[in-house]
């Protein structure tokens, strides 16, 4: 891949109790700044407790890091989205702020080429508000990277897991699995147009994690940025090192928090409002019912209730008043607001 300009960049890690993934992820961009041109590196910790800033601090204290990697230390754990901004704030409003703000989780690992896959794609384009990479999982096989924006359709064949019925249905599969545009790209990998973000605002600090991108996303395709999915740039992604729960198509591996259910059903009540959010929430609970009754049929045995159906009917069908209540951050803001997700 030929040589590019140096990009006006600065990459953004968010680290809570992953230190030495993020001194890995940290490691591996070193390598990257020789064909990807100078970027700056902000390592934020969200008030880990056990002792992660400071030991990201010492590592990075020398003098081969210390011109281009910092850490940001905060007081509160507030959330994905709320501590993402807290750097984007910082380097939005620097005298020279940078074009590019790529948002990297700490449990990946770039592989060569990935930043200067992104950063030619996006300068290619100048609609592109935000391009992405293609997560692998550890084994090397793909992961989830890339996605059309869940409706009412996708929501009942989650809920019934059959793949099959969707095409019968002619609802278009969730994730995009080739090279081009897309609704909405994983907050793992991710690199924004300082313009889009200046134009549209930050991450909903209402999030406390999971659909802060995808909000985020939808908010600019509204405001008319456009999205595309670089499986040229490649990163090795830990699955659920960061967050507790397992990524790409291993997402239902693990029980989801509650904060996932009320991440979704804030998401579904800002783009389609309190009636789309019920019908999404009716929808995946009719396929989830659909799913149980056909087991026998499918020779499965009838089996234990899922951990999600539940949650979703304690969690997903009554939306508070915070949910319609949008906390965007403009790009001039002081950093330091406490998240809107923290109020009673």
């Amino acid at each position: 891949m030929p040589e590019i300009p140096a990009p006006s960049l600065a990459i953004v890690i968010v680290n809570y109790r992953t230190a030495d993934y993020a001194i890995r992820c940290v490691e591996a961009l070193a390598a990257e700044r020789a064909t990807a041109g100078p970027f700056d590196v902000v390592i934020v910790d969200g008030a880990s407790g056990d002792g992660s800033a400071e030991k990201l601090s010492a590592r990075f204290s020398g003098e081969d890091w210390r011109d281009w990697v910092s850490v940001l230390p905060l007081e509160m754990n507030g959330g994905f989205g709320w501590a993402n901004n807290q750097a984007m704030l910082r380097l939005l409003q620097r005298p020279g702020p940078p074009e590019f703000i790529h948002i990297l989780n700490p449990d990946t690992v770039v592989e060569p080429g990935a930043i200067v896959a992104l950063v030619s794609a996006i300068r290619a384009d100048p609609q592109l508000g935000a391009v992405g990479s293609q997560l692998l999982e550890p084994d090397g096989s793909l992961a989830g990277s890339a996605f059309r924006f869940p409706s009412i359709g996708s929501e009942f064949v989650r809920g019934c897991g059959l793949a099959k019925l969707g095409k019968l249905l002619r609802v278009p599969p969730v994730v995009v699995e080739r090279a081009g545009p897309a609704d909405w790209l994983t907050g793992a990998s991710v690199m924004f147009r300082s313009a889009a973000l200046r134009e549209t605002g930050l991450f909903d600090d209402g999030f406390f994690l999971y659909f802060e991108e995808v909000e985020l996303m939808h908010r600019m395709g509204r405001a008319g940025w456009r999205f595309r999915f670089v499986p040229e740039s490649r990163i090795t992604h830990i699955a659920g090192a960061a967050t507790g729960v397992e990524s790409g198509g291993q997402v239902t591996a693990r029980p989801h928090p509650i904060y996932r259910y009320e991440a979704r059903r804030r998401f579904f009540v800002l783009t389609k409002g309190k009636a789309g959010a019920l019908g999404a929430t009716l929808a995946w609970t009719a396929g989830k019912a659909l799913s149980l009754a056909l087991r026998p049929v499918r020779g499965k045995r009838p089996g234990d209730i899922p951990h999600e159906l539940p949650m979703t009917l304690r969690h997903s069908f009554l939306p508070s008043v915070r949910d319609g209540r949008r906390s965007i951050p403009r790009w001039d803001e002081p950093p330091g607001r406490a998240p809107a997700w923290m109020e009673t």
